[in-house]
């Protein structure tokens, strides 16, 4: 087959937060396709053909690029952040790995991005600075108890804690419960962050902690940020204080 697919993270918002490699990728394309949104964070150019989709319909998503790969189209297939968190490129394998054999002849890239967790732990300081975990709170493709068990043991291991897709309209009740499950295994004192919109012009950061952190304070462009027994807060008056997770455990100092 003479199409090629490129998964592209698109990175956090911020165009200067694009990597390179995903640039070329973008400027090389014949077809585009992706979430109308992501998509509007494109740059047009002439001759491009865009092919926008709503957000539940990933497979159908990564169907349709691949179909597009396989008649001999040039295809970028975005994703915000980067494509394998939370992303399209686990969409487009699974899609690949279950239909049309033929697929499995394609030239299939991924281009790596700055995901949502990194931009949000460089705005705040450096909060893991040691083990951390990545969860998504959505419970579309996995049941919630099982969401609430890893909580549980992430945060009873000592991981510092990226929490994706925090709340919605049709789930609002999720966060309040996850931080209700986090306060019954870590200190009231540990600090939490409520990063939104990362590099764009409407960002906004809320540090607070796991005692007075509240669900209405997220939404779902919101990576809720949740420390460790020894993250730390430095606060700097008329700044937003640093958030930073030392390298060390259980010691006063760095070394």
């Amino acid at each position: 087959m003479s199409g090629r697919l490129a998964i592209v993270g698109l990175g956090p918002g911020a165009t200067d937060l694009l990597c390179p490699r995903a640039a070329s990728a973008l400027a090389a394309a014949t077809d585009l396709v992706g979430y109308g949104p992501y998509l509007a964070r494109v740059t047009d150019r002439p001759g491009q053909h865009r092919h926008g989709s709503d957000n539940r319909v990933e497979a159908e998503r990564a169907r349709h690029a691949l179909a597009l790969a396989a008649a001999g189209r040039t295809v970028a297939l975005v994703s915000a952040g980067d494509a394998g968190v939370f992303g399209m490129a686990a969409a487009v394998f699974e899609v690949i790995e279950q239909g049309d054999p033929r697929w499995r002849e394609l030239e299939v890239v991924v281009h790596p991005g700055v995901s949502a967790v990194l931009a949000a732990a460089a705005r705040l300081g450096a909060p893991f600075g040691n083990d951390f975990c990545v969860l998504s709170l959505s419970d579309n493709l996995k049941p919630w108890p099982l969401i609430l068990d890893r909580l549980t043991a992430a945060a009873c291991a000592g991981f510092a804690l990226a929490l994706y897709n925090p709340l919605s309209k049709a789930r609002p009740w999720q966060l309040g419960e996850a931080l209700d499950r986090l306060r019954r295994h870590l200190p009231g004192t540990v600090p939490v962050a409520f990063a939104r919109a990362i590099s764009r012009p409407d960002e906004q950061v809320v540090v607070t902690d796991l005692a007075t952190a509240r669900a209405e304070q997220a939404d779902m462009r919101t990576l809720v940020v949740v420390g460790t027994a020894e993250t730390r807060i430095i606060r700097r008056p008329g700044h937003d204080p640093w958030v930073y997770t030392p390298r060390s455990v259980g010691r006063d100092r760095a070394q």
